[in-house]
């Protein structure tokens, strides 16, 4: 199926898929992200994937584009105009959107010594990973009125627990978490807002061939979780699917923590 690249004219063509359920994932490309995105292909959505990695989304458009309608536009979610730009071009494909899952973050939690921690450094994590959330949701407002979508954001556990080293990351996330119940109650009656704060997930091979790496996890990996196992994207795929969908009609402002019970686990060593 033809896809339309982040740098070719729009035009009419560009919207044989508007009968179907559209959704964006930002940071779409790699992690799990990609793995939200195949989910929701397999599904029979139109999926835009918005991910600042050209050659990523390129790579995933290759990969995808015989199994449905995945189109991919590089966006910077911290930055306005980026933003502006990506929404303009769902909007002419697609009038609406039933699903926005804001996904896309700096994943490297780790920043250093906190007496080192730059300013601009702090900033960047802060302005991707939170501030890119903000911008998603207000310029695609319109859209999901549309069609009475849903917002699903992906925040982490370390919302709630920490390592050493990871102010930036962590105060990104616990603000992710804030800001979907301040959504859902503003948003109220129009369109709802949950929230995935994933544990453990494992994504060595969900990423660009360049980046890949093979996966080496233990049986001690797997038991320090209480189902058994590492998680996957497909675990965070399917319940942000849920959440998008009307059987989670009921269900806003919530945050969902996705671990496999492992922050429920005391250990003493």
């Amino acid at each position: 199926m033809p896809h339309i690249r982040a740098n070719q004219k729009v035009d009419d063509q560009g919207q044989h898929g508007a009968g179907k359920p559209a959704v964006l994932v930002t940071g779409g490309a790699q992690g799990i992200g990609r793995g939200i995105t195949e989910y929701f292909l397999a599904k029979g959505y139109s999926v835009v994937v918005a991910d600042n990695d050209r050659e990523a989304g390129e790579e995933l458009i290759g990969l995808l584009s015989r199994q449905g309608d995945v189109r991919f536009i590089r966006t910077d979610v911290s930055n306005e105009e980026s933003v502006q730009r990506c929404i303009a071009r769902v909007q002419h494909w697609f009038g609406g959107l039933n699903g926005l899952v804001n996904n896309a973050g700096i994943a490297d939690p780790y920043t250093g010594p906190l007496e080192y921690l730059d300013l601009v450094d702090w900033q960047r994590i802060i302005d991707v990973n939170l501030t890119g959330v903000f911008l998603m949701v207000r310029q695609a407002l319109g859209l999901l009125r549309v069609r009475h979508g849903a917002i699903v954001n992906i925040a982490s556990t370390r919302y709630l627990q920490s390592e050493p080293q990871t102010e930036a990351y962590a105060a990104s996330k616990g603000g992710v978490v804030a800001l979907t119940h301040a959504l859902a109650v503003s948003l109220s009656g129009q369109i709802r807002a949950n929230c995935i704060s994933p544990g453990w997930i494992e994504v060595g091979e969900l990423q660009k061939s360049r980046s890949r790496r093979p996966v080496h996890l233990t049986e001690t990996c797997h038991q320090q979780h209480p189902v058994g196992r590492v998680g996957e994207a497909r675990d965070v795929a399917s319940l942000a699917h849920f959440l998008i969908s009307e059987e989670a009609g009921f269900m806003t402002g919530q945050n969902i923590i996705l671990d496999g019970g492992m922050t429920r686990k005391m250990v003493y060593e």
